[in-house]
């Protein structure tokens, strides 16, 4: 198991190094949500992920089912429920331990931050995996 949590350290997490995939996501949501030019993320079953500590101090933005899941505290974007609640989308940068996974592309780069340069090499989608 991975340990995750906030910046104030108020929420803890853990989840199981199973990640199914990870993206750099691009999209002007996820840059408003980080405060950075992309979201670096992962996805899993919902199930393999559980808040170990500061329940109370959890914040949804959204819906339950289909939001994003912050520190009430310190705002920190721990995860984002998709896919009809059934996955997480865990942010990598909330995680103390270091995953197995690396992202494997860059999503949502037809809505990039025009001030951002990508520099590496992974593939290039326009929206979703697929759309170029």
């Amino acid at each position: 198991m991975l340990a995750g949590k906030c910046l104030c350290g108020a929420v803890h997490y853990k989840v199981a190094d199973e990640f199914a995939y990870a993206l750099n996501c691009h999209c002007s949501d996820c840059r408003r949500a980080t405060g950075s030019a992309f979201k670096p993320f992962a996805g899993i079953e919902r199930g393999k992920l559980a808040i170990t500590q500061g329940e109370d101090a959890v914040m949804i933005y959204g819906k339950k089912d289909a939001g994003d899941i912050h520190c009430a505290k310190c705002g920190s974007l721990l995860y984002s429920v998709v896919r009809d609640g059934q996955f997480v989308h865990v942010t990598l940068g909330t995680l103390v331990d270091a995953p197995a996974i690396r992202p494997t592309a860059h999503i949502f780069v037809g809505s990039k931050a025009p001030w951002f340069t990508i520099t590496d090499d992974l593939p290039q989608h326009k929206g979703h995996v697929g759309e170029n």
